[in-house]
């Protein structure tokens, strides 16, 4: 998820280098969507990963 956050970032960041700012908000838009929702899953698996006792 974070790989998939980080390659809508890079497109979004050529993008805007080369002019298309539509694109450019689209993908940043993306990025930032996947990157939340990384964080979130992220999150819960640290929370019940501790409840394994490992």
């Amino acid at each position: 998820m974070l790989r998939w956050s980080i390659t809508f970032l890079v497109i979004a960041i050529i993008a805007a280098v080369l002019g298309f700012g539509g694109i450019a908000g689209a993908t940043a838009g993306i990025a930032e969507i996947l990157f939340y929702v990384f964080i979130v899953l992220f999150v819960i698996s640290l929370i019940f990963g501790r409840g394994r006792g490992v």
